[in-house]
């Protein structure tokens, strides 16, 4: 049986990332593009809690994510800071948060598991980092991917 044309993709999931880093968003939106991601970048927390609706309880312009992805080190508000707002609020609290940096500082990653990050990345951050996100994310789903989810696809069920 010739299984080539059928198409059975699950729907993307949706990452937000934040870096104030124009270098450094163009390098993880094209991981998470390469990985069938479906991305949008911001460069601050503030811009962040806007598109997720947190900003002064704005929630009518709210989108859904499956996976937030922010930078540590960054002006305004810190990747730490953003981590503790999003996990602070009911509308939110349960997207996955990973946190980024390029500083290997065991002090401040283990504050951030501690406030609720699903993972510390360190920068560069590598496609086989994104690629276990993925997974980690697939298999234990997540309230997020909309109704339907991700669907499981096999040519027996086509």
């Amino acid at each position: 049986m010739d299984t080539s044309n059928l198409s059975c993709d699950p729907p993307k999931l949706h990452v937000l990332v934040v870096d104030d880093n124009n270098i450094d968003r163009k390098l993880i939106q094209k991981l998470l593009e390469i990985s069938s991601f479906k991305v949008t970048v911001v460069d601050s927390g503030s811009k962040a809690l806007q598109y997720l609706g947190l900003d002064e309880e704005n929630t009518s312009s709210r989108f859904d994510v499956n996976l937030i992805i922010s930078d540590y080190s960054m002006p305004g508000m810190t990747g730490f800071e953003l981590l503790k707002k999003i996990k602070n609020s009911s509308t939110s609290r349960d997207i996955p948060v990973v946190i980024m940096s390029s500083e290997n500082n065991l002090t401040r990653i283990n504050q951030c598991l501690e406030e609720g990050a699903e993972e510390y990345l360190l920068k560069p951050v590598k496609l086989s980092d994104v690629n276990r996100l993925k997974d980690s994310l697939l298999k234990h789903g997540s309230q997020h991917m909309g109704q339907h989810g991700p669907t499981p696809c096999s040519p027996e069920q086509a």
